[in-house]
C-alpha cells in the first residue's frame, strides 16, 4: 500500500517537514497520526496525495512511485482515494447528493456510476434522507458526514482523514472516528491525524505514529503487529 524510505520533506522557505521517514504500511491497516500543529502530520498526507512530492528518498503509494506526474496519473491514483479535510469543502446551493457527486465528477467517474455510488455512500454515513437537502440547510455533524461520503463514494483503497474531529465533542469525535475506521476491510486502509490524542489512546488495534518536528515513532497494536 505505502511504502516510504528516507523520505524527507523540505519546502522552498527551507522548513524541514518531514526527517528521514521510514515505514511500511499494508492493505488494510488503520493508521493514526498524531503530532502538536505544524509537526508535519498534514504534509504526510500532502506527500500521499502527490500534492508534495520527496525532496529525498524514495515513496511509493498503491504501486506508484512519487515523483513528478502528469495529470492524467494523479488523477488515477485519485481516484483510489478518498480524502476527508476539516474544511468540508461543500457547494452551497448544491444537494448532499450533488455534492457527493461532484467528488466522483472531478475524476473522471462514468456518470451512470456517480449517482447510484453516491447514493450508497449517503445511506453508508446514515444520511440517505437528506440526499435532497441543500448542504447549507445541514446541520454541522451532518456537513460532516456528506465530506466522509464524497470520499467513499468512489470506494477508495486508502482513507486519507486530516483533523476530522477538530470542532467536535469527545462523542461526537468518536463517532466520527468509529465511522471513518468503519470503511476499513482487507484492501482499504484508513490513515487518520488527530492532535486529540485521548480519542486513540485506548484503541487496542492499529498503527500509532506520532510525528515531532518531522521525525516519526512508530507503534504497532493488536492486528497491526502481523
Amino acid at each position: 500500500m505505502i511504502e516510504a524510505k528516507s523520505v524527507s520533506l523540505v519546502y522552498e522557505n527551507g522548513t524541514v517537514a518531514l526527517r528521514d521517514v521510514s515505514l511500511h504500511i499494508k492493505p488494510g491497516e488503520i493508521v493514526y497520526i498524531t503530532g502538536p500543529s505544524g509537526s508535519g502530520k498534514t504534509s504526510f498526507l500532502k506527500l500521499l496525495m502527490g500534492i508534495e512530492y520527496p525532496t529525498t528518498g524514495r515513496l511509493k503509494v498503491m504501486g506508484q512511485t512519487m515523483s513528478r506526474m502528469n495529470a492524467s496519473n494523479i488523477r488515477r491514483l485519485r481516484q483510489k482515494m478518498g480524502p476527508v479535510f476539516q474544511e468540508f469543502k461543500l457547494i452551497r446551493g448544491r444537494t448532499a447528493l450533488e455534492n457527493v457527486m461532484l467528488g466522483m465528477r472531478f475524476l473522471g467517474f462514468p456518470p451512470k456510476k456517480m449517482q447510484e455510488y453516491a447514493m450508497e455512500a449517503l445511506t453508508n454515513v446514515g444520511l440517505e434522507h437528506k440526499s435532497s437537502s441543500l448542504v447549507e440547510r445541514l446541520s454541522w455533524g451532518e456537513s460532516q458526514r456528506v465530506a466522509i461520503a464524497r470520499a467513499i463514494a468512489r470506494r477508495p483503497s486508502l482513507i486519507l482523514a486530516d483533523e476530522p474531529t477538530g470542532n467536535l465533542d469527545v462523542d461526537n469525535a468518536m463517532n466520527i472516528m468509529d465511522l471513518l475506521t468503519s470503511f476499513r476491510d482487507e484492501n482499504t486502509s484508513v490513515i487518520i491525524t488527530t492532535h486529540a490524542t485521548h480519542l486513540i489512546e485506548d484503541k487496542e488495534e492499529g498503527t500509532f505514529i506520532r510525528i515531532k518536528n518531522g521525525n516519526l515513532q512508530i507503534e504497532r497494536r493488536g492486528e497491526a503487529l502481523v
